[in-house]
């Protein structure tokens, strides 16, 4: 589980590397910083840490854990098992596609970044997901 002090070390990096001048960057530099962050945790956690997989990634995306809600038991149940495509809630409402190359502005924004694992791992995983599963998901996601 990723401690408060974690978070809040990812989110200084995630500062860090963002700062700049005005604070404005491009779509691919924001998710570049986003994923440099998650390196840096990832690396702090695990010394022998070489770069994200996006084939670990894919195998993360189309997992079924077995120990979420029934009704979510992995992330293609909303998103479908081709990030290319859209996707729908369990309540009906939309979802974007999550590749990178039909909805650009996918991993740009590190708050709504954080939300969104925050609240799917704990849905699909039953826990919070690594830096590195974060990595691995959104290189994936970019790969496609």
């Amino acid at each position: 589980m990723i401690s408060c002090s974690r978070a809040t070390a990812i989110a200084v990096i995630f500062t860090m590397v963002t700062a700049g001048p005005g604070g404005a960057q491009s779509l691919p530099s924001a998710r570049k910083a986003i994923l440099d962050g998650y390196a840096a945790a990832a690396k702090q956690s695990d010394p022998g840490f070489h770069g994200f997989s996006a084939a670990a990634g894919q195998a993360f995306f189309l997992a079924h854990p077995g120990v979420s809600q029934p009704e979510t038991p992995s992330c293609s149940a909303c998103h479908t098992t081709s990030p290319l495509n859209a996707g729908r809630t369990r309540a009906g409402k939309d979802i974007a596609p999550m590749a990178v190359s039909r909805t650009p502005n996918r991993f740009t924004d590190f708050t709504k970044v954080e939300r969104w694992f925050t609240r799917n791992c704990r849905t699909v995983y039953g826990r919070l997901c690594t830096p590195q599963e974060k990595g691995n998901f959104i290189t994936f996601m970019e790969s496609l």
